[in-house]
């Protein structure tokens, strides 16, 4: 069977060479000629663990290949994941795959789409009198993580009437749903709306941690033990239960207001998710208001951020607390120089020349008044602190991901200041 992957952003670069790697020819598919030849070279123009090592061992293997025409494209392929990261084109290109086909297509739509796209998509096509097989089917993978989520996915969800489409798809994925993942088979709607779901759940849960942290503060609690406590029940799970974390990523903004503009459309409030998008979106204000208290004013104060990335292993600043932590510093006056290992590119969008960039951590200690963790990558646990500490005007260090070692760190003179922590 050969398979087709329409898109050559973040979604469709991702589902192309995961999909290879399972061993079925693929083919990835899109006008912009460049593109696809970095593609095919194993030059991906955003950063994911592993996902260069896995394109380049498809591509080498014949398995993973790169095409601009879409008409032949859409004439080989009998099932086609539409992967765009965004929707606007999304009908035409489906009407245009339609015409071209030879048997009606079996069409995944791995793009985010609002409730109610599947069904448009099909009575669109019927209005143009032609066939194809509509499948919503929502992919969850985050930035960072999303060659190790592709293969080892929580479920499978298929939103399609079509027997045929749910026996052709569970083939492809074969690898993953013979270890036992569930595949639940449902209509569009529900599809479309577990996506968005997901997203409110886990902003909810990370809301709420973050919230019981403030309180830790103030009764002597610890939002490290409290985590792993509340983490330890069966009825609550570990995942997205750290204090220090924000709701950020590609997609996750747009699945929240999405989900938001539909329960106002349908008058249905949702309480709990505008309490949650709150608390995310005030994260930020609220470091920068603790980083002021201890530092009495952050007017004219140096501050150093390590970490822009909204999470390690990418360089996406999508939503990111990092990002949105600098612009509060320097609102309040701060002097603010940074450094991330793959992001600051990216944030040199974002941030339009309001702080310095760094080559390495050490530049971004020396001579600061607070240096914050921002971003939880590993390799900041393994900085030469001692060294750091020379480099400092004051040793505060701001663990705003309660990733370093607290203990540690107070016992050679640091004024440590974590998430939830005393």
């Amino acid at each position: 069977m050969q398979i087709g992957v329409y898109g050559a952003g973040y979604l469709g670069t991702v589902t192309s060479a995961c999909l290879a790697d399972f061993g079925t020819p693929v083919t990835c598919c899109h006008p912009d000629s460049s593109l696809m030849v970095e593609m095919a070279q194993g030059k991906v123009p955003f950063h994911e663990k592993n996902l260069s090592e896995v394109i380049k061992r498809s591509v080498r293997s014949g398995r993973l290949a790169y095409s601009t025409d879409v008409d032949s494209f859409a004439r080989k392929c009998g099932v086609i994941f539409l992967a765009e990261d965004t929707p606007q084109h999304l009908p035409e290109l489906v009407i245009r795959i339609a015409k071209v086909a030879p048997k009606p297509p079996i069409l995944s739509i791995v793009t985010p789409v609002s409730v109610g796209t599947g069904a448009a998509l099909e009575k669109r096509l019927q209005e143009a009198g032609l066939k194809a097989i509509v499948v919503s089917q929502p992919i969850f993978f985050t930035a960072g993580c999303a060659v190790e989520d592709f293969n080892w996915p929580d479920r499978i969800i298929l939103g399609t009437s079509s027997n045929d489409a749910v026996l052709s798809i569970k083939q492809i994925f074969h690898p993953v749903v013979m270890r036992g993942v569930p595949v639940i088979v449902t209509n569009h709607a529900t599809a479309e709306l577990a996506r968005e779901a997901a997203t409110a759940f886990v902003a909810t849960k990370i809301s709420f941690i973050n919230e019981l942290a403030g309180l830790c503060e103030r009764v002597n609690g610890d939002a490290v033990h409290l985590s792993l406590a509340l983490g330890l029940d069966k009825k609550i799970g570990p995942r997205c239960l750290q204090a220090g974390a924000s709701m950020g990523g590609l997609f996750a903004q747009s699945d929240m207001d999405a989900l938001a503009t539909l329960a106002q459309e349908n008058h249905v409030p949702l309480r709990i998710l505008t309490a949650a998008r709150e608390v995310n979106q005030c994260l930020a204000d609220g470091m920068a208001e603790k980083i002021s208290s201890y530092l009495q004013s952050l007017q004219n104060k140096d501050v150093g951020i390590l970490g822009l990335a909204f999470k390690p292993n990418t360089n996406s600043v999508a939503g990111s607390a990092s990002i949105k932590l600098a612009q509060s510093l320097v609102s309040r006056g701060a002097r603010v120089r940074a450094y991330d290992p793959v992001a600051m590119s990216d944030a040199k969008l974002e941030l339009n020349g309001t702080i310095h960039y760094c080559e390495s951590p050490y530049a971004v200690a020396e001579g600061v008044e607070a240096l914050v963790v921002a971003t939880g990558w590993p390799e900041f646990r393994a900085l030469d602190f001692s060294k750091i500490k020379a480099l400092l005007r004051r040793p505060l260090i701001v663990d705003t991901k309660n990733i370093l070692d607290s203990v540690r760190l107070r016992a050679m003179g640091f004024e440590y200041v974590g998430v939830g922590r005393v």
